[in-house]
This record gives C-alpha cells, sequence and structure tokens, in this order.
C-alpha cells in the first residue's frame, strides 16, 4: 500500500494552514511534504527545498505527485496539473477543487490576468480569519477521510 501524503506548495501556504496540514497528518499517520524554494526559510524532514526560478516549485511538486496525494496550493494552473494525476488539490483557504468546475477556474483566472495587463486592477486575497483556518481544516479532513475509504 502506498504511503499516504499531503503536499503542499509552502512558498504561498499561511503559516496557519501548513500548522493545520502538520497536526492532521501527524493524528492521520500520513505524510506531509512541503515544497519551497531557496527564499524561504522552512525547515524540517520533509521539506524540499527547490531554486528560486519560476514555476520551479510547482514543477517538482507535480513531478513528485501520485494518484491519491492530497496538494495544497493557491495556483490554479497547478491543481489543474495533479487533478490530471488524480490526486486531490484544495487552497489553504479550504475550496476544494472539482474536476467539473477546474476549467471555470482556469478560465476566470485568465480574466483576471488580461484585465491587469489591460490596466486593470483587481482585488488581493483578504486577511486570513479563523473561519478560513477551521474551513481548511474541515476541507483536508474530508479529503483525508474520503481517501480512507477508497
Amino acid at each position: 500500500m502506498l504511503e499516504r501524503r499531503i503536499l503542499i506548495d509552502a512558498d504561498a501556504c499561511p503559516r496557519q494552514a501548513l500548522a493545520i496540514a502538520q497536526s492532521l497528518s501527524e493524528e492521520k499517520s500520513w505524510r506531509c511534504l512541503t515544497f519551497a524554494s531557496l527564499n524561504h526559510q522552512l525547515q524540517g524532514d520533509n521539506h524540499i527545498v527547490v531554486d528560486a526560478g519560476p514555476q520551479a516549485v510547482d514543477m517538482k511538486l507535480a513531478n513528485e505527485t501520485r494518484a491519491g496525494d492530497i496538494v495544497v496550493t493557491q495556483d490554479i494552473g497547478l491543481a489543474a496539473l495533479v487533478m490530471g494525476k488524480k490526486a486531490l488539490p484544495l487552497t489553504p483557504h479550504g475550496l476544494i477543487f472539482d474536476p467539473e468546475r477546474i476549467a471555470f477556474h482556469l478560465e476566470e483566472r485568465n480574466e483576471k490576468a488580461r484585465f491587469r495587463r489591460g490596466g486593470g486592477r483587481t482585488r488581493g486575497p483578504h486577511a486570513r480569519t479563523r473561519e478560513d483556518d477551521q474551513r481548511f481544516a474541515a476541507s483536508l479532513r474530508e479529503l483525508m477521510d474520503r481517501e480512507i475509504s477508497l
């Protein structure tokens, strides 16, 4: 049986979400792997450091992902990539990416990027709240339980 794993794109993962993922992985005997560039000060036995090149973390994480992994990322493109490998992506805010809606999320991302290139401004992420932490923990637990039942 393959080891159950949570892979985290730690370059943009809030510390609270990282702590929640590490705690739940320990509680349920999953392995929690973090991926970050040299520019981030994360340490640990399960931390993978990659160079600071564009998309280096995303590519390393995508290459390491296998079916059944849970991948925590805010990057919609990376979420789509790992879905193709039958992994389960979710955001640090607790949004579980759904195969039926990933095309919508990608299109929305492209439209916002086009708008910004044209001089428009879009809103950034809101300040993290306790509700975000609770939603992330509930979503992660749901995915972990879903995998256990397979």
